[in-house]
């Protein structure tokens, strides 16, 4: 279990410090990507971007 929390960890690191990389690529700006305000602070749910990364990186782990 400790080591799924690690690789969760490292995975939103990575996520994180590639989202102004992938911003310049158009991700975070699909359909289905929501932008909101609320009680003062923007708030941002990538649905549409989680699917399509997913998709991307489940076929690179099945050619892998």
């Amino acid at each position: 279990m400790f080591r799924w929390f690690i690789v969760i960890l490292l995975a939103l690191i990575l996520i994180n410090g590639l989202s102004p990389w992938l911003a310049k690529l158009g991700f975070g700006k699909l359909p289905g990507d929501f932008r909101f305000r609320l009680f003062g602070r923007e708030w941002f749910l990538p649905v549409t971007t989680t699917i399509v990364l997913s998709l991307v990186v489940g076929v690179v782990a099945k050619v892998v």
